[in-house]
């Protein structure tokens, strides 16, 4: 019982001190690789989230959409300001004379034009226009917290993203470490089955050697699965964050462990998305500013009524000016006046071809919102037990590989001692091998589960940026 004490300590100490050495040469070979300092700190999930936000291209799009839809809504209030237009002449024009008013057959040469130049202005102020100025402008402003909530949006797909990037990374290093683990505890009880061998021990035959070599075998076929997973994860990692494949990224050593949280019942994640979802914010404005433009289109059935101001002025040196209400010379006068109008377009089908248009539209998010309120729920119903099942599954697994790493360990030592067969060492660490395996496994799918439920109900996270244009609104 001693021997096997000192066994275990001093097969814990070299594992130690292998960790060591091989933490201390990863670290030698980043630094000496990265040619950025801040890239060479270990980064955690907070870190890559902050960091996928702050590069996204994603955000840039819809930001760009939201001062797109800002820009109509300033369009629809720049309609409630006067409107100026301006037009203005230059060419020949006939002489004129006062003496030639009445004259009935007056004729010009070419060779007697003058010139002119004239200015026309018109400056119209709405007043009142049955709603198309007021509703264009709800339509407008709504719209633009449509564009809000699907930046929202965008981030909490990044964020998910992410997550799921970041667990696989970190499941794969618990695979890869489990499998380093199982080589070890082979490669040890192989050296000493050829030991009691080449001893003529009759606890051991050659067709032990056999198993334990194929039990390498397929040992090191399963490291090398893990570490591709590895690659391919830190891979996706670098490209959400926006890095190149070759620069250097560092992801802390954090460790999939099962936590013990107490989780919400399921009524209260269903009402949290309804207050917080951007995809519901984004149905509620949208059926609002799909009513405004309804009501925006059935404007143009009335009048628009307005305060008009005209100016006309024209200017020509070989014209007398003409002092007479009842005659106008288009070519040399100054006049100018305020009016209260009325402009109204009549048109047959039109308009109401494109208030049906708008009623179809609002209709459609009504059914959407529909369906929303159907699925939604739905789909966190799936999480939730997702969650619950990952939840159960692990704490079985726990106890599962805990149990079977006493076999192994067992099994090992009687080995050693040349009184167990190497039988009992290959199913002790098949059963812990796979019982460890599903226990990372559940915790990943608790994890991931977790963070579905969080972008299903629209939880953000709580982590600054530093670019406030790519922020989630």
């Amino acid at each position: 019982m001693e021997r096997y004490k000192r066994y275990n300590a001093m097969r814990l100490k070299s594992c130690r001190i292998v960790c060591m050495v091989l933490l201390l040469l990863a670290a030698v070979g980043v630094n000496a690789a990265d040619e950025h300092p801040p890239t060479s700190t270990p980064l955690g999930l907070d870190d890559c989230i902050r960091l996928a936000l702050r590069n996204a291209p994603e955000l840039g799009e819809a930001q760009a959409d939201i001062d797109a839809t800002s820009s109509k809504l300033d369009e629809a209030k720049g309609y409630r300001l006067p409107q100026l237009e301006v037009m203005t002449l230059f060419g020949p024009a006939p002489p004129a004379r006062r003496e030639d008013l009445l004259a009935t057959d007056k004729g010009f040469k070419i060779n007697e034009l003058t010139w002119f130049s004239s200015a026309d202005a018109t400056l119209i102020q709405p007043l009142y226009t049955f709603g198309k100025i007021a509703e264009n402008m709800k339509a407008a402003t709504h719209g633009v917290e449509v564009d809000r909530s699907r930046k929202v949006q965008k981030g909490n797909e990044i964020v998910l993203k992410v997550r799921e990037y970041y667990y696989g990374l970190m499941l794969a290093r618990e695979m890869k470490e489990l499998i380093i683990e199982v080589q070890e505890i082979l490669t040890k009880s192989r050296e000493k089955a050829k030991k009691l061998l080449d001893q003529g021990s009759d606890s051991v035959e050659e067709m032990d050697i056999y198993k334990l070599d194929a039990f390498a075998s397929e040992a090191q076929k399963y490291r090398v699965e893990a570490e591709k997973g590895e690659r391919l994860a830190l891979s996706a990692l670098k490209t959400r964050l926006g890095r190149e494949q070759a620069a250097s990224l560092v992801i802390g050593e954090e460790r999939l462990v099962l936590v013990d949280v107490v989780v919400p019942e399921f009524e209260s994640f269903v009402e949290k998305a309804r207050g917080q979802r951007p995809e519901y914010r984004q149905l509620q404005e949208g059926i609002k500013a799909r009513a405004a433009l309804v009501e925006a289109a059935k404007a143009n059935y009335y009048p628009d009524i307005f305060l008009g101001g005209l100016f006309s002025w024209a200017y020509a040196d070989e014209r007398d000016r003409i002092r007479n209400p009842y005659i106008t010379d288009q070519f040399k006068h100054i006049n100018g006046g305020v009016a209260l109008g009325a402009r109204w377009k009549l048109d047959f089908g039109i308009t109401g071809a494109k208030v049906a248009g708008e009623q179809a539209q609002y209709n459609r998010l009504l059914s959407t919102k529909q369906y929303a309120e159907a699925n939604i729920p739905l789909q966190i119903k799936k999480y939730y037990l997702d969650l619950k099942e990952a939840d159960s599954s692990a704490r079985a697994s726990q106890v599962a590989y805990t149990n079977a790493k006493k076999w192994a360990v067992t099994a090992v030592a009687n080995f050693d001692f040349g009184v167990g067969p190497a039988k009992e060492i290959f199913e002790g660490l098949q059963m812990y091998a796979r019982m460890r395996a599903a226990y990372f496994q559940s915790i990943y799918n608790y994890r991931i589960a977790r963070s579905n439920l969080d972008y299903a109900t629209g939880e953000q996270p709580d982590i600054p940026l530093t670019t406030k244009e790519n922020r989630p609104e």
